[in-house]
């Protein structure tokens, strides 16, 4: 019979030790590598949400944060790049330039890029433009706004009763110009003015998802609130990107 003495007990732990911490570290390399392999096979990704869920609250409430972003959002994510699965060839192509040529995707595919690539950009600019204490209007793109609608109140009802008239789904944007000019326009769908070359300084989602729980079928109730999430700093940002020529979605 044999004993184990205190220096045979101190090295078997130590080598059991470093074998934990080989396996760990292979475990670690190996969850990396798969990590690094999926986001190679899907192009697109979910952004995550800037802020909490319930950021937004009381004008936009948690549980519609959570299902627009978590399940819809996600969803178009999801469906694209399935799509790229399909038809590889556009997956590495800048999104401006699937959005502005849609008649070189693949038939096959087409209609659904369309949707979901639309849906992508919108939401992921939907994202940006809201949250907590987003500050005020203020400097060049109120000075903008001032020009163009004659006050920020003449553009929040415009942009609103634009937002009203949409049938069905849909949305309604304020793009801007190269040069900074505004122009409120809607969309039906997930289809976007990035499709026409335009860039979007900020938009609104109309599609029911995106109020029902909250505000059933009040659509104005919940354009008149939806100023209240803006914030402004990061519209100020996007606006001074835009008049760079560096906004994309």
């Amino acid at each position: 019979m044999s004993f184990l003495t205190r220096r045979d007990i101190i090295a078997a732990a130590s080598a059991a030790s470093a074998f934990a911490a080989t396996t760990h570290l292979a475990s670690a390399q190996t969850n990396q590598a798969s990590a690094q392999s999926q986001t190679a096979a899907e192009p697109f990704s979910l952004p995550p949400l800037p802020y909490a869920t319930d950021a937004l609250e009381p004008h936009i409430d948690a549980q519609t944060m959570e299902l627009h972003h978590d399940k819809h959002h996600a969803a178009y994510v999801n469906n694209l790049n399935a799509a790229a699965k399909e038809a590889p060839e556009f997956a590495t192509w800048p999104v401006e330039k699937i959005l502005t040529s849609l008649d070189e995707i693949p038939e096959k595919v087409r209609l659904t890029v369309r949707n979901n690539l639309g849906g992508h950009v919108n939401h992921t600019m939907f994202w940006q433009v809201m949250g907590p204490s987003g500050g005020e209007a203020e400097g060049a793109v109120l000075s903008a706004i001032v020009r163009d609608f004659g006050s920020l109140e003449k553009l929040q009802n415009e942009f609103n009763s634009a937002g009203a008239r949409v049938f069905g789904s849909g949305w309604v944007f304020l793009t801007v110009s190269n040069d900074g000019k505004l122009a409120i326009e809607s969309r039906g769908n997930q289809d976007t003015p990035l499709m026409e070359g335009k860039r979007v300084l900020f938009g609104n989602d109309v599609w029911e998802h995106s109020y029902y729980l909250k505000y059933q079928n009040r659509r104005p109730e919940y354009l008149n609130a939806w100023w209240k999430t803006i914030n402004w700093r990061a519209v100020s940002d996007r606006y001074a990107r835009a008049k760079q020529g560096k906004l994309v979605i």
